[in-house]
């Protein structure tokens, strides 16, 4: 009755209401980058690794570096489907009217073991965000793949006018370089650009709980390696952090981790020492850093975790692993183990949903449609070095899942 009465005395307003809602229901089921769910980008199983790598040509002008890695074997172009478009905000929706599509034809390079496109846009001068966004979808199974780059955005200090290049003229694409590996730097203005070397190390972050904040070395030595010739292989030869300038007067650069010939493997006993941190009581790694005998100690420590020498030797091989890929998906100028990300990604596993805003990346475990379900906020923030750094936001709220994790650890019943 209330209905009718509504529909027979306001006809017009009834109309706009329904408009609204559907127009909202409408809304709610596109996709953007703050509502879709990008947990295969940290899979163990993903087939693609996607990187988009912008060179800025002028404050509006972008050259954008399209390397996709092949992660499977033998990877044909026509299993998947390539798209990219700039977005003006992380709500701003994508769909197919917006996304240009990449055919073979716009291959710049087909290697081994990458696909490689490039792309020139300009961002127009009114708008204030601009964020560059790939898309792949695997047709065989329909996996989605993302990636998206601020290339205009408050958290980015400008990107490097210049590119950086392996032997093969593919982008450097990883997060670390190999000690003694030779890059090749092309730049269309100088002729030579600037190093600097910062020989840093770092310490494990404290766990997800601790609300202390982690202590920050009030001095960090750099060395001012002086210009070096572009279009010429440079070799870098120690281990640390480098950032490369052509205009030691501004903050854009490029930040190259180098790192040993192992890595992302352990490298050493010294090493796993220090990785167990994660899993480990105090005293226990107070007892294992003091051993003489860091092998034999070792030995020791995760055959009486698990009581059972075939389950210790299972619960190794998973937990550096998991350090390895720790490594592979979150080194900036930390290793990726010491990351905020890599501690959460080596106790915790990857994630069931991963969301971005601006201003955050969002980890979420368990079922994404479940009350108990738990979030791990990573905070932007800006830094000279990477465009994309972020802290863990802590809180003694993840302390139980925390524990709980550690507790399947220990007993070598974690499984991914």
């Amino acid at each position: 009755m209330i209905t009718k009465a509504i529909t027979k005395k306001f006809p017009f307003l009834l109309s706009i209401f329904l408009l609204s809602v559907f127009s909202s229901i409408e809304v709610v089921g596109q996709q953007t980058l703050e509502s879709t769910n990008q947990a295969l980008r940290y899979s163990r199983y993903s087939r693609l690794s996607l990187k988009i790598i912008p060179i800025q040509e002028s404050p509006r002008n972008f050259i954008l570096q399209i390397p996709i890695e092949k992660l499977e074997e033998n990877a044909v172009f026509s299993d998947y489907t390539f798209s990219f478009t700039i977005l003006s905000s992380y709500n701003q929706p994508f769909t197919d009217e917006n996304l240009t599509t990449l055919s073979e034809m716009d291959l710049k390079l087909n290697t081994q073991n990458h696909f490689y496109f490039e792309q020139r846009i300009r961002v127009p001068d009114e708008q204030q965000v601009a964020i560059a966004f790939l898309k792949v979808v695997d047709t065989r199974q329909g996996d989605e793949y993302y990636y998206h780059m601020d290339l205009i955005s408050p958290f980015v200090l400008g990107h490097p006018n210049f590119g950086a290049y392996f032997g093969n003229n593919i982008p450097f694409d990883q997060s670390f370089l190999i000690q003694e590996e030779a890059l090749l730097f092309k730049t269309k203005g100088p002729v030579s650009l600037h190093s600097y070397f910062y020989p840093a190390s770092f310490e494990a972050p404290y766990p997800p709980m601790e609300i202390k904040p982690s202590p920050v070395p009030r001095e960090i030595e750099v060395i001012n390696e002086g210009d070096f010739l572009a279009n010429i292989p440079k070799d870098f030869e120690k281990k640390g952090y480098y950032f490369i300038q052509s205009d030691t007067n501004s903050t854009e650069g490029l930040m190259i981790k180098t790192v040993p010939q192992a890595f992302p493997r352990v490298e050493s006993w010294e090493e796993m020492v220090d990785m167990v941190v994660y899993i480990s009581t105090r005293r226990e790694h107070e007892a294992l850093l003091a051993a003489e005998d860091k092998k034999i100690a070792l030995d020791q420590y995760w055959i009486g975790l698990t009581k059972n020498e075939e389950t210790a030797k299972t619960l190794i091989r998973e937990y550096f692993r998991q350090i390895e890929f720790a490594n592979i998906l979150f080194t900036d100028f930390k290793e990726g183990w010491k990351t905020d990300k890599g501690m959460v990604y080596t106790v915790m596993g990857p994630p069931n949903g991963v969301t971005f805003r601006q201003n955050a990346e969002i980890w979420t475990y368990g079922d994404l449609n479940s009350n108990s379900k738990i979030n791990f906020t990573f905070a932007r923030v800006k830094n000279i070095l990477t465009p994309n750094y972020y802290t863990l936001n802590r809180s003694r709220a993840l302390q139980p899942e925390w524990f709980k994790s550690i507790t399947l650890w220990r007993s070598g019943k974690m499984d991914f």
